[in-house]
C-alpha cells in the first residue's frame, strides 16, 4: 500500500513540478512553437481538454451503472 501511495505522489510531484517550471519560466504565456523559442514543456490546453473529456466519461458511466443497478434493484 505505500508503495502505491508513492507511486501516486510521485506522479503529482512530476506534473505539478512541469506545471510550476512552465508557469514560473514564461512559457505557459507565450505559447510558442519549439522552433520559435521556448515552447511549454506540457501543452496545458491539451491536458485540460484531456482532463475534461475524461471527466465527461467518467460521469456518464456513473450515469449508466446507477441506471443499470436501480433497474435490477427495483
Amino acid at each position: 500500500m505505500r508503495g502505491f501511495f508513492g507511486f501516486i505522489l510521485g506522479v503529482i510531484v512530476t506534473i505539478a513540478g512541469a506545471y510550476v517550471y512552465d508557469s514560473q519560466s514564461g512559457r505557459i504565456d507565450h505559447g510558442l512553437a519549439a522552433t520559435e523559442g521556448q515552447a511549454p514543456m506540457v501543452n496545458w490546453n491539451v491536458v485540460n481538454d484531456d482532463w475534461t473529456n475524461f471527466q465527461t466519461n467518467v460521469r456518464a458511466k456513473t450515469e449508466d451503472l446507477q441506471r443499470t443497478l436501480k433497474r435490477h434493484i427495483g
